[in-house]
């Protein structure tokens, strides 16, 4: 019994002697010397005691204990400080590897798909996730950010224009109601994008039974940039870029008023040559002689020649209309010093390079690294998913139809 105490003393001991160096390490900064001298030698008094004899070792604690709160007053709300102080260094340390190593973005439009996506709507009928169909409406939203989308009309008659409304339900989701004759529905997404997957038409009549859409609205992509590869290595034909928009300009007006963040794929190198013909991008590395087509660079552009899944070669028109730049197969564009070309995957619904020009090598943020939100077939490494196994077809409103499918 008589071991047993003594070692509950020794014990005792070394944990007062902790919590001293503790104060005096983690206040060092706030400590007027006179404090450290008195917590100092309260320590060497406490660790020069004789462990053999129990009785002066309890004395010299209880004295101990009542010379460190002299020296060392309680502060008020201690523990609410100390949880402040915590949450203080990890949102320091958050800011930090953001600022320096990674850095989250949302993919903001749909410049890049198939292979990321911004905000998109899915059918039912053709979606590959087929999860989609028996997990509750939360689940859809916690694990796969999609929200249901059915509407079929009750009710003959026209849409009101008047009575569109878009709002924020809870935190995180835009909705947008609208009456067709007497009836209200409510709808996922932006007042445009509600447009886009259903049709909606003032001038049109909607009669009862008409489905204006089945299925899902997903949110868009989420990953981290990776901000501190490219300082070593430097950038590559092909790479997924982040890039702020900042001094570029478009008919006159800063690119800026669009968004500041875009993404989009790394096409030209300071000093190439480019060239759009019969859908394929050709490039003439600075000092080459002759053109190749830029499948002949990188393997990553093979899919986007594949034909499938939305992917259809790089365009030389956008939107049906051609490009500033590389708009006929006689343009020719070289690449300035110091800048890149970029173009979206999603090559005719993408405003990239082709309709404002370059980006500065200063104006980039980093290399797409990691999809992690939502659970969706692009979770993980970005480009390394084969397209999905269905002809792309040709364009039509606001998307490919095999866009629709992912």
């Amino acid at each position: 019994m008589f071991n047993f105490k003594k070692r509950k003393l020794k014990k005792n001991v070394k944990k007062f002697v902790a919590q001293v160096n503790y104060v005096l390490h983690a206040d060092d900064d706030i400590l007027t010397q006179k404090q450290q001298d008195d917590l100092r030698a309260i320590r060497d008094d406490v660790k020069a005691v004789d462990c053999e004899k129990p009785d002066e070792v309890k004395k010299l604690l209880a004295s101990g204990n009542q010379r460190f709160r002299r020296a060392y007053p309680p502060k008020g709300f201690a523990l609410i400080r100390e949880y402040a102080d915590i949450i203080a260094v990890a949102v320091a340390v958050a800011f930090g590897i953001r600022g320096l190593f990674l850095q989250p973005f949302k993919i903001p439009t749909g410049s890049m798909q198939p292979t990321l996506f911004g905000i998109h709507y899915m059918q039912k009928k053709d979606c590959s996730n087929k999860m989609l169909t028996y997990l509750p409406p939360a689940l859809n939203e916690l694990i796969f950010g999609s929200s249901r989308a059915e509407l079929s009309v009750k009710q003959d008659g026209f849409l009101n224009a008047n009575s569109v409304r878009q709002y924020t339900s809870g935190l995180f989701f835009t909705k947008t109601s609208f009456n067709i004759g007497d009836v209200n529905y409510t709808l996922p997404g932006e007042v445009s994008k509600v447009i886009s997957y259903t049709g909606l038409n003032p001038s049109e009549e909607y009669k009862s039974g008409q489905e204006l859409c089945d299925g899902w609205l997903s949110t868009g992509d989420h990953l981290f940039v990776d901000r501190f590869s490219i300082q070593i290595t430097g950038l590559k034909r092909g790479d997924i870029v982040v890039f702020n928009t900042g001094g570029i300009m478009h008919d006159g007006e800063p690119l800026t008023k669009s968004g500041y963040y875009y993404i989009k794929r790394l096409v030209g190198m300071p000093g190439d040559t480019l060239r759009i013909i019969n859908n394929m991008l050709f490039v003439k590395p600075e000092g080459a002689d002759e053109y190749k087509p830029i499948v002949a660079f990188s393997d990553k552009f093979k899919k986007l020649y594949s034909g499938k899944g939305g992917y259809a070669g790089h365009l030389s028109v956008v939107d049906g209309s051609p490009g500033e730049y590389l708009g006929a197969p006689e343009d020719e564009v070289k690449v300035p010093k110091d800048c890149y070309f970029m173009m979206g995957d999603n090559s005719y619904f993408s405003s990239d390079s082709r309709i404002w020009g370059f980006v500065p090598r200063s104006n980039i943020v980093g290399r797409a690294l990691f999809v992690f939100w939502p659970f969706s077939r692009r979770w993980g490494i970005p480009d390394n998913k084969a397209p999905l196994d269905v002809e792309t077809g040709l364009p039509g409103r606001f998307t490919y139809p095999a866009m629709r499918m992912q």
